[in-house]
């Protein structure tokens, strides 16, 4: 039925789903199997167009033009990820940027320059000695004429050519000439990241100013091969040059801040754990609102699945206990926003072993104690930051238990919301919250997640 669906649907339409199911990690089909489990109507409901509790596609990126104008030289080199290349070109142009392509000899092996340049739009450099590209002294203009240079995916033999200043090929050409801000992504086997030399050029480029996103951990193309050097995922990168070209204001310049986001593991035994349904959207969100305000930004996060925000230090925690911990230690700070949807409750005792059911006998009784309180623990800490802030997520008696947590947990503010699984709130793409101060109560409209950390964010601003 999904993919009915979607063959059916016009063109704007479609691009609006893709969108959506890029950034929750889905495919088109299973993003339209999610809306259409979030709609609360029957046959009848649907006929009339009524409906309760809709979720909407997000806006377009062609509606939020977020990089009109820009001109993005992006460099591809030789790897398996120059794939991911082809998708990085469509996201950057979905968002109005002038895309130019340089692929190295490498790259060509793996992707061609007829796909490049047809998605790109525009004409693919490939040789320093091109008769016709250095009529002008091409590479020169290459170098300059762009508002930042991308490297998507950068090789451990293009990074090295970087460190040392090397020009022997037009991509290492055009970076060593370049006065432009340089974003790279690096990709490469987990050995090859790990090594020595690599690691000494990463520290080389970064004094240099290069700019990085990933590499990121998991699979490798590699039969059996897993670890850090995956390239970050195209809308990864698309955040980090967004986050890089972005000339608005920075209020919160010099301030430093932690946000914690998504649930926790607590452990029953090495297999079984205590967990919520909380996907760290709005956490994550709210870190990269705070970033994009100028503010040095700490993420704790609890297990998720989602990309971590651009401009952000990430800190990956799996108990209530870790992230307390790592709380604590990213002390001292100017604001503290507590996201995360944290047990209550832990088992006083993980058992080592997988516990096995036995046959005659009931279950095995799991003997419960309280968690830390990280939200009480911070709002009366010698070391409390400025502004504290906490999240409430209630099913019932939203701002009432939300006044009761604000007196009681020593926060400024409590941002609550009903998360009754009716509201697709928790998991979901959407958000609408209550302020709760000593101030009063100050009702938000249905937002997206984006749009409640922006509106988030901009009030933190103003405490400062």
């Amino acid at each position: 039925m999904a993919s009915l669906t979607i063959r059916n649907l016009d063109e704007s339409a479609k691009q609006m789903l893709r969108e959506r199911a890029a950034r929750n990690g889905r495919s088109m089909e299973e993003e339209m199997r999610s809306i259409l489990a979030g709609l609360e109507a029957g046959p009848d409901t649907l006929a009339s167009g009524s409906r309760t509790a809709p979720v909407p596609l997000a806006p377009s990126a062609a509606e939020r033009q977020t990089l009109a104008g820009k001109r993005i030289l992006l460099i591809i080199s030789g790897g398996i990820a120059a794939y991911k290349s082809l998708d990085l070109i469509r996201r950057l142009r979905e968002r109005g940027a002038q895309v130019r392509p340089l692929m190295t000899a490498a790259a060509q092996e793996f992707v061609t320059p007829l796909a490049v340049g047809a998605l790109a739009a525009d004409h693919v450099y490939t040789d320093l000695f091109s008769r016709e590209d250095e009529q002008d002294v091409g590479h020169i203009r290459l170098a300059r004429d762009c508002d930042l240079i991308c490297v998507a995916p950068a090789t451990a033999d293009l990074m090295a050519k970087m460190a040392n200043g090397m020009a022997n090929d037009l991509a290492s050409t055009v970076l060593l000439a370049t006065t432009q801000p340089v974003l790279i992504a690096p990709a490469m086997n987990p050995a090859m990241w790990a090594h020595k030399a690599t690691r000494r050029n990463v520290e080389t480029l970064g004094r240099d100013g290069i700019h990085f996103i990933g590499p990121m951990a998991g699979e490798m193309a590699e039969s059996g091969e897993a670890g850090k050097g995956r390239m970050a995922e195209p809308l990864q990168i698309v955040a980090g040059i967004e986050a890089l070209l972005d000339n608005s204001p920075r209020p919160l310049a010099g301030r430093r801040a932690i946000v914690t986001s998504g649930p926790t593991h607590e452990p029953i035994d090495p297999v079984r754990y205590i967990a919520n349904r909380s996907s760290g959207k709005q956490g994550h969100a709210i870190a990269g609102a705070l970033a994009r305000l100028g503010a040095e930004v700490t993420l704790v996060s609890g297990p998720v699945t989602i990309a971590d925000p651009a401009g952000v230090t990430v800190i990956r925690v799996e108990s209530a206990a870790n992230m307390l911990e790592a709380v604590t230690a990213a002390l001292p700070a100017d604001i503290a926003v507590f996201v995360a949807a944290v047990a209550d409750w832990r088992v006083a005792t993980s058992a080592a072993n997988k516990i096995k059911k036995k046959e005659g006998e009931g279950p095995a009784p799991l003997q419960l104690m309280e968690n830390p309180d990280i939200l009480k623990t911070i709002g009366h800490h010698a070391d409390r930051p400025h502004l504290v802030v906490g999240f409430a997520a209630e099913t019932a008696d939203v701002v009432s238990n939300a006044q009761a947590k604000l007196a009681r947990k020593g926060a400024d503010f409590i941002v609550a919301n009903d998360v009754s699984p009716a509201t697709g709130i928790m998991g979901g793409d959407r958000n609408r919250v209550r302020i709760v101060s000593k101030d009063g109560v100050e009702d938000w409209p249905d937002l997206s997640k984006g749009e409640v950390a922006d509106r988030l964010a901009a009030r933190i601003a103003e405490a400062f």
